[in-house]
């Protein structure tokens, strides 16, 4: 009889080491050939139990299964769950209904989106307590749990990836001064969130030291109550909504600085289909229900300055209403809404339904302009000096990576998955890389399209100054009060964070430009930050609004 001692060294001969040196160290792995496994933890998985929910506790004990592994399975598992609930709630056991929620949910831009729309503000709340409340579902959890770690762990083992990672890792990082690693950063789920959302599976993050979740949310109203409740740590904003929130436009007053740019350009305005061949110009879209994302976004005040030069008043002649992305095409379908100026890749995913066209990209407004950017309070800034500049430099360092052409395709792979944007890989690389059809017969190579360079000029603080002035979008002369000709630069200066931005795009072999107001050119008319009062008043002499 062969010992089982004997056994385990025939099992093990292959390796070309006696036993005792295996003990403690890495081995080559039975399935890949990679080192990760030790004999000691062979020989202990033998005497574990087989049930993944006893035996989940033991292996991260062990250390088999890394936070990476568990964040991965987490995220799926609770995608099913909700799935599960939401199906359960809506569909009601009728196959028929099932499949009619998961088509919509797909419209709403997946099914967290829906979940979340289902069960209110409250939906977090509710998911947790189906978990807490029923011993089935807790005990599916942590299996799941358990298998999917297992299973992201074993589609990660041993081999070398095909292609270089994004991140240079022979440039290790110091993170010793950091207040704070776990970090929640939210984020809506749009191409101009690239940099936030690819420095998560990329390693961006990971390289400066921090665990970081990228949050997604339902709308940017989500993110700005979040900001203002505490809930998250850094955010994605809209370009304008440090400025509004600074100055208690549409909120009350919080302190929001404006650390980079996530992206120009982007951004397009996209018509329904039964109107293909009807849109020439701004004038034909009067009487039009038009979606924009927020009040306080590029996409509404460029929308307004794009409908006054046709003449119509966008308080009047158009109705404007604010969408959720995730929404828009849904609502286009559902005709709520004729058109909308939206971010990407709701544009480029109505043509891809059939359920609209692209009439023009915002790049063609305005090439070069702001949309999105990256964002964090001024209590948290002060709380996390340390973190928050570790942070800006790891989405600035993203968004040089993003900016090169060469390397759109690999993240469009990475953000499309369901944790992120949850989109057809093939769409959003059509935005990444400008190569597209507009759903008008045109097939397009516009590789500016959109593009990822996160210097905050003081001009485009100004510009956004200026149209808030201008379209008073409080409605009671709250803002002219707010932001008068004296100081619009203050406002810039106060809010976009342009001098560390610099800082630490030079720290990151990325090249700004060394001053921070520029002459903006748009389609119609160029804009001189000195005296943005002037220019509100020749935009309203020249177009009557």
């Amino acid at each position: 009889m062969v010992s089982t001692s004997t056994q385990t060294d025939q099992k093990w001969g292959n390796l070309n080491c006696d036993r005792g040196n295996l003990t403690d160290f890495q081995m080559a792995c039975i399935i890949c050939g990679g080192a990760h496994l030790t004999m000691s933890h062979w020989e202990f998985l033998q005497t574990m139990p087989q049930d993944p929910v006893d035996m989940v506790g033991d292996i991260v004990k062990m250390g088999l299964y890394k936070d990476e592994q568990l964040r991965a399975a987490d995220t799926v598992n609770a995608y099913e769950l909700r799935k599960t609930l939401l199906l359960k709630a809506a569909g009601r056991g009728d196959p028929k209904r099932e499949r009619l929620v998961l088509a919509l949910a797909e419209q709403a831009g997946g099914i967290e989106n829906a979940f979340s729309a289902a069960f209110g503000p409250q939906a977090g709340l509710f998911f947790n307590d189906a978990i807490r409340n029923s011993s089935f579902t807790r005990r599916e959890f942590l299996k799941n749990l358990a298998i999917g770690a297992a299973l992201v762990t074993l589609s990660n083992c041993g081999g070398k990836p095909d292609e270089p990672a994004a991140v240079d890792e022979a440039a290790p990082v110091d993170t010793s001064n950091l207040e704070k690693t776990n970090l929640k950063i939210g984020f809506i789920p749009i191409t101009c969130a690239t940099p936030i959302i690819m420095s998560e599976p990329l390693g961006f993050y990971s390289k400066y030291g921090f665990n970081a979740e990228v949050v997604k949310m339902p709308s940017w109203g989500a993110v700005r109550d979040s900001a203002i409740a505490g809930e998250l740590d850094a955010y994605h904003m809209l370009a304008p909504m440090p400025i509004a929130m600074t100055l208690g436009l549409g909120s009350a007053s919080f302190g929001v600085k404006l650390a980079s740019i996530e992206n120009i350009n982007g951004q397009a305005i996209t018509v329904a289909e039964k109107y293909k061949g009807k849109i020439n110009g701004p004038a034909d879209f009067k009487g039009f229900t038009i979606g924009v994302p927020f009040p306080y976004s590029m996409h509404n005040l460029l929308l307004r300055y794009y409908l006054a030069t046709g003449g119509l008043d966008p308080d009047v002649d158009v109705k404007i209403r604010p969408v959720p992305p995730p929404d828009s095409i849904a609502q286009m379908v559902a005709g709520d809404i004729d058109a909308y100026l939206m971010p990407d890749p709701f544009n480029q995913r109505a043509v891809y339904e059939g359920a609209g066209f692209i009439f023009k990209l915002t790049k063609d407004l305005w090439p070069g302009h702001p949309c999105c950017a990256f964002a964090a309070s001024d209590q948290w800034i002060d709380a996390n000096p340390n973190t928050f500049r570790a942070l800006n430099k790891s989405i600035i360092e993203a968004a040089g990576y993003a900016r090169d052409p060469a390397n759109r395709p690999e993240i469009a792979k990475a953000i499309s998955e369901r944790a992120f944007l949850n989109q057809p890989v093939e769409v959003v690389e059509a935005v990444l890389t400008g190569n597209f059809d507009d759903g008008q017969g045109n097939t397009l190579d516009v590789p500016d399209r959109i593009d990822f360079d996160p210097y905050p000029w003081q001009s485009f603080a100004n510009w956004i100054s200026s149209q808030l002035v201008r379209w008073d979008l409080q409605g009671d002369g709250t803002v002219a009060q707010a932001i008068t000709s004296d100081t619009y630069d203050q406002v810039g200066k106060d809010i976009f964070l342009t001098d560390l931005a610099r800082e630490l795009a030079q720290e990151v072999g990325l090249n700004p430009p060394d001053d921070i107001y520029r002459t903006e050119t748009l389609e119609f008319d160029s804009f001189d930050p000195a005296d943005p009062a002037a220019y509100v008043k020749e935009q309203i002499d020249k177009n009557g609004v």
